[in-house]
């Protein structure tokens, strides 16, 4: 049977997006070509009508994720003011439900630590989206110069990154909601202008 190329774009599609959310759970060897062309309901000998390669399947797949998180991203910050961007996306990404739920979450840290094996041309998709990411919480950092915002949108993406692996490896009790919670105060509290201190009045961080 022959199908249309508007049935085999939406398949493509399918497929493409399937993946992305398996190799977020899974990770980037936990899940065979096979498997993912049966998550998408074709067989394996399909794959190549779709696909070049196994590496053509993850660069699409992982782009589509982090293309994901910088729209999402993009969205929060359009919705409210200015001053309360950054600290809706912290709480965002360094929550339970992220945590839980690393398929419909950022690739970064579900997969980062796994591209850095894969081909060069898959770290450099993967390295083009983080970028994305860094512009974009850049631009949260208002009245610092450009070069000095950049610096501190990749402390933050690092920080943000970071926690929620060491959270997502201590499961979802007590330890990793704290994690969660150093992770949210160290970022933010940067974020914050220090208070001015009163002549002759101790703060709390003097005392």
């Amino acid at each position: 049977m022959r199908y249309s190329k508007e049935h085999k774009l939406q398949t493509h599609a399918r497929i493409v997006k399937r993946a992305s959310v398996k190799l977020r759970e899974k990770g980037a060897h936990g899940i065979g070509v096979a498997d993912l062309m049966k998550e998408a309901g074709l067989t394996h000998g399909g794959f190549y009508a779709h696909f070049d390669s196994r590496d053509a399947l993850m660069i699409e797949a992982v782009t589509h994720a982090m293309d994901r998180s910088t729209e999402h991203w993009k969205k929060q910050s359009e919705a409210i003011p200015a001053e309360k961007r950054l600290p809706a996306i912290v709480n965002s990404y360094l929550s339970a439900e992220h945590r839980d739920n690393p398929g419909q979450g950022c690739a970064v840290p579900a997969l980062a630590a796994e591209i850095a094996r894969e081909s060069a041309k898959t770290r450099k998709a993967f390295a083009g989206r983080m970028e994305r990411l860094i512009g974009i919480l850049a631009r949260q950092f208002h009245g610092l110069p450009p070069k000095a915002a950049r610096k501190r949108a990749m402390a933050t993406l690092a920080t943000m990154m970071g926690s929620l692996v060491m959270a997502r490896v201590a499961g979802s009790g007590e330890f990793s909601d704290e994690i969660l919670k150093s992770g949210r105060e160290a970022i933010l509290g940067h974020a914050k202008p220090a208070s001015p201190r009163r002549p002759g009045k101790r703060t709390a961080a003097s005392a």
